[in-house]
């Protein structure tokens, strides 16, 4: 089954849960702001995606800057605990099927997956 990392809120999430909703692809909609992956889930994710932590963080959101975690000394461990602790710094929308994930920016990245 396909999994879609999804923030209702964001219009990029929305435009790629359409697009997928529209081929009807059989898909898990994960609000991870409501159920945040976990510090393993999130590895697993960077695998697939072939990401580095700092990749895949939201670095215009306040709460990075708030947890410094600009700072080239921050190991990815730092950052991928910060991004589990802290969900909203986690890129978005996130599909994943197949063992291959892709940020959906723009959203038509997803159609890659499929």
């Amino acid at each position: 089954m396909a999994v879609l990392y999804h923030n209702p809120r964001c219009s990029k999430s929305r435009a790629a849960l359409a697009l997928l909703q529209e081929r009807e692809i059989d898909l898990e909609v994960v609000r991870y702001l409501e159920t945040p992956p976990d510090e393993a889930s999130l590895r697993e994710l960077l695998g697939q995606l072939d990401m580095t932590p700092l990749e895949l963080m939201r670095r215009g959101e306040a709460r990075y800057r708030e947890l410094g975690l600009q700072g080239a000394d921050i190991s990815d461990d730092d950052r991928i605990r910060a991004m589990a602790d802290n969900p909203i710094l986690i890129e978005r929308p996130v599909f994943i099927t197949n063992g291959r994930a892709v940020v959906g920016r723009p959203p038509e990245r997803v159609l890659e997956l499929l």
